[in-house]
């Protein structure tokens, strides 16, 4: 990783297995990572919902009157849930839409103005399945291809600016971690799931 010394990063899913990972990568390149998840605590700076366009107002704000700028956001909030276009309800649908997408949304819009100070970067956490489909994935799937496009939006409209506001997607596939603890125990047989997750791991060279 870059040297990010003197380098303000607003970090959100930041309880999760991979913003947890992006806190401590910033932090051990020497940036400052702000890290937020929806309660504060150990390890999290501040509360945000990131569905919550008064929390991102809030926590924004904050970052302006603590560091006069941001150089950095990471969006990495975000949840799954299994369900087939016949098979999810509504209300899931919204949340899973609510946090993943609106979530990047707001996260982009509010911590624009303050990356447009000095210039900086968002990165968005899109998945491999925001560019393929999956049968029983339904929400998930049409969350992050939307956070895929919407990253293309604000890349094009922040390269505008002098300096420029760089705006990236990348797209894991399968993390160890709750969520896709989550997706595993929602299949008929979560088990033969989670073996197969293992053995794909097992056979990386790299782990």
């Amino acid at each position: 990783m870059a040297d990010l010394k003197e380098k303000v990063v607003l970090v959100t899913g930041a309880a999760g297995a991979i913003g947890a990972a992006v806190v401590a990568a910033v932090k051990n390149a020497g940036g400052t990572a702000i890290a937020t998840d929806l309660t504060a605590g150990k390890g999290i700076d501040a509360a945000l919902d990131v569905t919550a366009e008064a929390d991102w107002q809030r926590v924004t704000a904050d970052i302006e009157r603590r560091h006069g700028r941001l150089d950095g956001l990471v969006n990495a909030a975000g949840i799954a849930a299994v369900g087939s276009i016949e098979k999810v309800d509504f209300a899931t649908w919204r949340r899973v839409l609510s946090v993943n997408l609106d979530g990047t949304f707001l996260g982009c819009k509010y911590a624009f103005p303050l990356l447009r100070k000095k210039g900086g970067s968002i990165v968005n956490l899109s998945s491999v399945l925001g560019l393929v489909g999956s049968s029983n994935l339904t929400a998930y799937n049409a969350s992050k291809g939307g956070v895929s496009l919407l990253t293309k939006s604000v890349a094009l409209n922040g390269a505008r600016y002098k300096p420029s506001v760089r705006c990236n997607a990348v797209c894991p596939a399968f993390v160890e971690g709750p969520m896709v603890d989550v997706v595993a125990d929602g299949t008929r047989n979560p088990q033969a799931v989670h073996q197969k997750l293992m053995q794909r791991h097992s056979a990386r060279p790299h782990g």
